[in-house]
């Protein structure tokens, strides 16, 4: 069943493709002066459903994942971070697990060992999970070069120091080989590992061949099948201004490349990505841990009648001097 996972996505990806070479083949450009508006409207009606989804949900205790010392008397020192009790500490906390991925630094790998359960150091993962990350992150702002005019200091910035080396003409991205390492490592993880394999879902499979088609087919563009980049910014800066035009000899790499954004773009929000922006109202993460310095009380309890000891003896008071119970009425 897990490679089995992993056959449909790869069926699932082939299957995407055919649209696009076909709409390539009929010279669909239409489709690209409509399609994005409803990619747009769908990705964010379903991140709206999302966080509202989430942020209804009630919590009524604190619940904060923590492994610091709580603040409770005065001359114990706490961690105001990783046990905050005041919101610094928990905003502390959330810019920790956003930018540095906090909680996956902490990960670690168990081994049976003669009988035993061994626990070891897992930092491979947390290194090519942030790497991955941070270089899809950059190579998504590098893109706004084709969505601004003028274009902003941050995607000229971006594209300049992530060139630096200057190996090839175009440059090779730095971004670009570490996104690519990020996915390979990712990919044989889910694939090598027995236990990964085990619990690895279609959907999981079908977000790193997806992500790396996307990587690909712009690789191939930008280094090995040129496309016309006016073009590119004119088709972009179209759609920004509500004036879209469709382009002239739009090559089938380019088509392919936009087929699998925009299907990633209005998937991105009921799958399991989401958690880019879920980890934000994660009550796990995001709240304080004052237990010991306030009772919190469950809002639903539904009230009961309470049946005292004195009611208790009351009732039984006989039954118990007769089993030789103390009680506190004779």
């Amino acid at each position: 069943m897990p490679m089995r996972n992993l056959g449909l996505a790869f069926v699932a990806v082939l299957l995407l493709a055919l649209p696009a070479a076909a709409a390539a083949a009929a010279d669909m450009t239409a489709l690209l002066v409509v399609l994005p508006y409803g990619v747009f409207v769908l990705f964010l009606g379903g991140f709206v459903y999302r966080v509202v989804r989430w942020a209804k949900a009630p919590v009524p205790f604190r619940i904060p994942t923590t492994c610091g010392q709580e603040k409770s008397l005065p001359w114990i020192h706490n961690n105001p971070v990783e046990n905050p009790a005041g919101p610094l500490g928990a905003i502390g906390r959330m810019a920790g697990e956003v930018f540095l991925f906090r909680s996956l630094f902490r990960n670690s790998q168990t081994e049976i060992v003669d009988g035993r359960p061994v626990y070891g150091s897992a930092k491979w993962l947390w290194f090519f999970g942030l790497m991955f990350h941070v270089s899809l992150l950059i190579a998504a702002l590098r893109h706004l070069r084709f969505f601004t005019e003028p274009v902003v200091p941050l995607a000229t910035g971006l594209s300049a120091l992530d060139g630096f080396l200057e190996i090839g003409v175009p440059a090779l991205y730095i971004s670009d080989v570490t996104l690519l390492a990020g996915l390979v490592f990712l990919f044989l993880r889910r694939v090598v590992l027995p236990q990964v394999r085990y619990i690895s879902l279609f959907s999981d499979y079908f977000a790193l061949l997806l992500i790396a088609t996307i990587a690909a087919t712009g690789l191939l563009m930008r280094h090995f099948f040129p496309v016309d980049l006016n073009a590119v910014k004119t088709l972009a800066m179209g759609w920004v201004s509500f004036a879209p035009s469709a382009p002239a000899d739009a090559s089938i790499l380019f088509y392919l490349h936009l087929c699998f954004v925009f299907v990633l773009i209005a998937w991105l929000p009921w799958s399991k990505l989401s958690h880019m922006a879920g980890i934000f109202l994660s009550p796990t993460r995001n709240q304080i841990n004052n237990s010991r310095s306030r009772r919190h009380v469950n809002p639903w309890n539904a009230p009961v009648k309470v049946h005292t000891y004195a009611e208790y003896e009351d009732e039984f008071r006989d039954k118990m001097k007769a089993a030789g119970l103390p009680v506190e009425k004779e």
